[in-house]
């Protein structure tokens, strides 16, 4: 899923869901630690404000430290989210915050899972992803207003 509301300059979310049984028949074999698990897609001229986890689904499988970062690959991978536990999570548990700050996002990019850490495996279980963006589109670029009012022959 992915939302988005207001107009530029105005904070919004958007969200996805990474089911991690679907993510092992993408892969074609078993995850790994240092995997990278395409997130959700940000577009051009985005600030992200935040961006994190949440459990849907607890951790299934035989892995006793699976740790996961969040954030763009290419960049700081673990700016939002930084050793995450999520065999040791429960359901409704969030990641705690990194310490990185809002990143500006020029061209459209993607905020990656990387599984940071893992011993044995990873069949199942879900996270929510989330992002707060604002769009910092040139606002003179496009016209937000009303391009004519008729005022004076309204009756």
């Amino acid at each position: 899923r992915a939302g988005k509301a207001g107009l530029p300059g105005q904070p919004f979310m958007i969200e996805g869901v990474l089911d991690f049984a679907e993510a092992t028949t993408d892969k074609g074999t078993a995850l790994a630690a240092n995997d990278v698990i395409p997130g959700l897609t940000i577009p051009a001229n985005h600030l992200i404000l935040h961006a994190g986890l949440e459990v849907l689904t607890a951790h299934a499988g035989t892995s006793s430290n699976t740790d996961f970062d969040f954030g763009i690959t290419g960049g700081d991978l673990d700016n939002f989210v930084d050793g995450f536990d999520f065999d040791g999570a429960s359901v409704g548990d969030f990641a705690a915050s990194a310490e990185g700050g809002p990143v500006m996002v020029g061209a459209t990019d993607t905020i990656d899972l990387e599984i940071q850490a893992m011993t044995g495996t990873t069949t199942g279980g879900s996270l929510r992803m989330f992002a707060l963006l604002v769009d910092l589109t040139s606002q003179n670029a496009t016209d937000f207003g009303a391009n004519e009012v008729d005022r004076d022959t309204l009756a």
